[in-house]
């Protein structure tokens, strides 16, 4: 008796410790994901006879709830669902649980001559529509994740959200994947309202936003087996979450947000594949794991990045997709990780601009100026550092450029930025060169700041953890943060002056603001991003070293103005790779106002609309293809 006792303890003790994960199957060859947190339990009278259950104690089951299709017509219902989601199959119709009034049980064949054994349920069963999986032991039924395989790389952690709010790791692998394994919902489990703009949208985010029960690397592998998970979603992404967003996992970038190189810099972990053309050319940093994954899959709708120094425009370039870096603090970046928050900022890659105005909408709040149909766009428009128009990139960009003063019904004006400074800047700085009086602005502004707010805390955590010991550092961030140390902590203050007379002029004399509040910006400016050029990721380029200097990028980054980028097209080039001929993409830069931000989304819409821009897709091209490897 006392055997017995002690072994019931022990039992009921590891039961105690026991938490299930949720569970991976395999339906009509298909890959799922099992949630482990349960819907609701079905009434007797819903389930399926014993003999429906599979080996697995599972039956698929579809739900349909809205209780206003009528039973003849799920035949078409069926077979609209099979085009909009990615999800549901014929093979849920094993079962079929409807809500409605004229509902009759029993046997029918709805699709694809699937014999389905239909249940009737009352007006009280308020279960979302579209495929579940029943546990036929526990009568429990459970919402269903299709398994994707990110053969890009893209991904840190795949996750879970669970019905407390928290997240947890979503623990399954496809079979024959050499890859991180991602889960995704059924679109069909929402609805989209005016409260929930984002419901049911897929986002994934980049791995220096803080997620509640997740774990976070910031592209460093002691940092992420030092500090255990977060307790506190990054507000950022919490807009977006309480929008009806659905994150589905953390997503690489390059060491703490540094711009690195793949083939010698991303030392903690692989640099993500760019999936366009023969797909080995560099992903761009450090957004990377943002801009591969919306180029590669078409399961994921929407990335989260950040940019300082044109971490979502670089990605977005390179892979040729939709990509913000947003007016300065449009929202705050508590809980993520800064590079310089004198400049960081959060923001979207996607191809689709519709969703692109949606997302930035539910981030920024209160604070983004969005446009209704009535906008009235800017009636300047200023190009800056174009291509030649011979070259086959510089014909695209300059057609497009044409093509929007056409839409706009305006001209074109070519903008001379040097000669303008040169004449209009303020006097004590009118005499320099941009390039030397903002040599060191940057790189002042990323090594100073993120030492003081990164790498001295995580040092000393790390050496209190380790006996003293430093945790290793990617090339990158190392070099940077070297001569940040080297030098006197008088240029952080210089640094800061420097971008604010910078950013009052651009302000003023370049970008104004319109008195019209439906135009907001007086003017739109354009210059290159991407010109479709190769740029192999296996090469072994020069060290890294600190990022001095001038480039149009900085545009943005000092003016706080918002720049986006826009695909525009491909070009065609040989590679040395796969001895053919492969596209890559070409985009543009666009810049308004500060606090204009919303024109830029919307405009991209209506040129959507007029054939100006098409939405990229996913692939080896811009218009799609199988990707290589």
């Amino acid at each position: 008796m006392l055997l017995i006792a002690l072994l019931s303890l022990t039992t009921s003790a590891v039961a105690k410790g026991l938490r299930p994960h949720g569970i991976s199957l395999s339906l009509n060859g298909i890959d799922y994901f099992v949630s482990p947190s349960p819907e609701t339990k079905l009434p007797s009278s819903l389930r399926p006879s014993a003999k429906t259950a599979d080996s697995f104690n599972f039956t698929p089951v579809t739900v349909v709830g809205n209780g206003t299709t009528a039973q003849d017509d799920l035949n078409a219902l069926f077979s609209e669902w099979k085009q909009k989601d990615d999800v549901w199959q014929p093979g849920f119709l094993e079962t079929v649980i409807v809500k409605n009034a004229d509902c009759k049980s029993g046997a029918n064949t709805f699709h694809d001559g699937i014999e389905s054994v239909v249940s009737c349920a009352d007006q009280s069963f308020k279960i979302p529509p579209g495929p579940y999986f029943l546990s036929t032991h526990s009568g429990q039924l459970h919402r269903v994740y299709r398994l994707y395989d990110d053969f890009s790389g893209t991904f840190a952690e795949s996750l879970l959200h669970l019905p407390d709010g928290k997240f947890q790791t979503l623990s399954a692998h496809m079979s024959s994947s050499a890859s991180l394994t991602i889960g995704v919902p059924s679109r069909l489990y929402y609805t989209r309202t005016k409260e929930q703009p984002l419901a049911g949208v897929r986002v994934a985010v980049k791995d220096l936003f803080d997620i509640e029960g997740v774990k976070s690397s910031r592209g460093n592998r002691a940092w992420y087996n030092l500090y255990p998970a977060a307790n506190r979603t990054a507000p950022a992404i919490q807009n977006l979450i309480d929008a009806g967003a659905v994150i589905v996992g953390t997503q690489k970038l390059s060491q703490f947000a540094n711009g690195e190189n793949p083939t010698a810099d991303w030392v903690s972990y692989s640099a993500p594949f760019n999936p366009r053309g023969d797909g080995y050319q560099g992903p761009s940093s450090s957004s990377s794991g943002a801009g591969a994954s919306v180029a590669s899959y078409p399961w994921l709708d929407i990335a989260v990045g950040s940019d300082t120094g044109g971490s979502i425009r670089g990605p977005a370039g390179v892979t040729g997709v939709f990509g913000n870096r947003p007016t300065h603090n449009l929202v705050t970046l508590d809980n993520a990780m800064p590079l310089s928050p004198a400049m960081d900022t959060a923001g979207f890659l996607t191809r689709d601009p519709e969703l692109w105005g949606l997302a930035q909408a539910a981030m920024y709040g209160e604070n983004y100026t969005s446009f209704s149909e009535d906008v009235q766009y800017p009636q300047i428009v200023y190009t800056l550092g174009f291509p030649d128009n011979s070259t086959p990139n510089g014909a695209i960009i300059h057609r497009f450029a044409n093509d929007l003063a056409d839409f706009l019904a305006t001209n074109i004006t070519e903008y001379d930025l040097d000669q303008d400074w040169a004449s209009t800047a303020p006097e004590p700085v009118r005499d320099l060169l941009l390039t030397d009086f903002l040599n060191t602005t940057y790189p002042a502004l990323i090594t100073k700041q993120q030492i003081a707010l990164v790498k001295k805390p995580f040092f000393k955590d790390y050496a209190a953890a380790h006996e003293g010991r430093q945790p290793y550092i990617n090339p990158a961030p190392s070099v940077r943060w070297a001569w940040g140390e080297s030098q006197p902590d008088s240029i952080l203050d210089d640094a800061l002056k420097n971008k604010t007379i910078f950013m009052d002029w651009f302000n003023e004399r370049v970008l104004p603001k319109d008195d019209d509040k439906q135009r907001c910006s007086s003017r739109i400016l354009l210059h290159t991003e991407s010109t479709g050029s190769f740029g192999r990721r296996d090469i072994y380029k020069d060290p890294p070293r600190v990022p001095f200097g001038w480039s149009l990028s900085k545009l943005s980054i000092f003016s706080e103005a918002p720049d986006s980028v826009y695909p525009l097209g491909e070009v065609s080039g040989f590679s040395n790779i796969t001895r053919h001929e492969e596209k890559l993409p070409v985009t543009v830069d666009i810049m308004v106002a500060k606090g204009c931000d919303g024109l830029i989304p919307r405009l991209a819409q209506d040129l959507v609309a007029h054939g100006i821009l098409e939405v990229p897709k996913t692939g080896r091209s811009l218009s799609g293809g199988s990707v290589l490897f």
